[in-house]
């Protein structure tokens, strides 16, 4: 090849890197620019390394909270599940729920029996994907048997837990239908009501507030442990459900039971999960067997020397963080948290107050509370959507520490409103 040739060959190539270097140039700025969109700008204003326009969610009660005992208790308890085990769709066909591992029975009624919070005795146990499932087996058995002409009411004594509307209504069953506030329900005929107690969204302990001749009950207990409120005697109702979720923390797990004392309710809630999911995960109730094991094995007065007993952590847990939102809101003329009062724990000996996994906050001017923690980056539940007012709403408490203390710092610095907005 000719000089001249080459010259014009290796200009031609030099002229073609260059239009293929703009092109990778453009490409690289305009992900650098996508990137920085999504991403906080560095003059952004930041408190203790979080960004103020970081949105901090606590309408869900994820509990993240418990993510520090786990990870100091280590990889001891970890449960391991060989490729061979758990292929049958049984765990013991003798038994009534025959999808209900036998360990998890057995760590259920150990622990209800170290807590003292229900009877499991004469109680049949339901494993189920989560009490969310077991709320609709539960209002299945209940109301299948009685051959009425128009859908029964569920109720439930507002402020009520927001799902209750939603899992009842779904489906559209013709067995069943939300009738609303129990406080004003007066229609003739069975019914069945919600009682949830401690109460979801405020934390109050709950009774009945029908109480009719025909009408029937489903407890559920979800909160009813020590870092919530004082065990003060163990519940012993016809249908009780419990939650892995808000007892140990292990929500993604979605393991719920519920104790049911009448053999036949029991059995058609059996058939429910049945047909709905074809029983319930085996990994998920051994993983929960054995964490429901460590708690039980936490509270022992004889223990292992490396496992601090999992309701006084948690417990002090909760004190702390009530503690500071009550501090915080005592420095702010614009929001009220309900207090509680002592009460004896027979599980703990001591006098405690109640330490609920949500606070129900409330502004004290009237105005949408919701939408203005929304201004500020908070996202929280209406109290609306529990069959209350839009002054209130639900506020989880069981989120990572940085996240509830970021929470703290931006509600503190909420004072007074001004023409529909909240003034700095």
């Amino acid at each position: 090849m000719s000089k001249g040739n080459k010259q014009a060959l290796r200009k031609s190539i030099n002229c073609r890197l260059t239009d293929a270097t703009v092109v990778e140039m453009q490409n690289i700025e305009q992900a650098f620019v996508i990137k920085s969109s999504n991403t906080p700008s560095v003059t952004e204003e930041k408190v203790d390394g979080h960004s103020s326009e970081e949105i901090i969610n606590l309408d869900h009660g994820d509990p993240t909270m418990y993510e520090s005992y786990w990870k100091n208790v280590g990889s001891k308890y970890t449960v391991t599940i060989p490729a061979y085990q758990s292929l049958s769709y049984f765990s013991n066909a003798k038994n009534l729920c025959w999808f209900l591992e036998p360990k998890l029975e057995e760590e259920i009624k150990k622990l209800h029996k170290v807590v003292g919070n229900a009877i499991v005795q004469d109680h049949y146990i339901v494993v189920g994907t989560g009490s969310s499932q077991l709320i609709q087996a539960a209002l299945y058995a209940l109301c299948d048997s009685l051959n009425e002409p128009n859908p029964i009411s569920v109720v439930s004594a507002a402020p009520y837990y927001s799902s209750y509307p939603e899992v009842t209504d779904f489906l559209r069953s013709r067995l069943f239908k939300w009738g609303g506030d129990a406080r004003s329900f007066d229609e003739d005929g069975p019914y069945i009501e919600m009682v949830t107690s401690p109460n979801n969204p405020d934390g109050v302990l709950r009774e009945p507030v029908v109480k009719r001749a025909k009408g029937m009950l489903i407890h559920d207990f979800a909160y009813y442990w020590p870092q919530y409120t004082a065990i003060t005697s163990p519940a012993d109702h016809d249908i009780m459900l419990f939650t892995v979720s808000k007892c140990t923390g292990h929500a993604g797990s979605r393991i719920g039971w519920a104790l049911v004392r009448d053999q036949n309710v029991a059995k058609k809630m059996v058939k429910f999960v049945e047909l709905n999911t074809i029983g319930v995960s085996k990994e998920a109730q051994l993983r929960a067997a054995k964490i429901l094991e460590v708690i039980t094995a936490s509270c022992q007065r004889v223990k292992p020397h490396d496992l601090e007993n999992f309701f006084e952590h948690t417990h002090n847990l909760m004190a702390e963080r009530w503690k500071k939102l009550q501090d915080s809101v005592k420095n702010n003329k614009l929001f009220y948290v309900q207090k509680y009062p002592l009460q004896q724990c027979n599980f703990t000996g001591d006098f405690t107050e109640t330490y609920p996994a949500f606070a129900w906050l409330k502004s004290k001017e009237g105005i949408d509370c919701e939408k203005l923690l929304r201004e500020h980056k908070i996202l929280t539940r209406s109290g609306r959507r529990f069959g209350s007012d839009q002054e209130y709403v639900r506020i989880s408490m069981l989120s990572r520490v940085d996240e509830f203390d970021l929470f703290l710092q931006r509600l503190s610095t909420i004072r007074r409103i001004s023409s529909g907005n909240s003034e700095l």
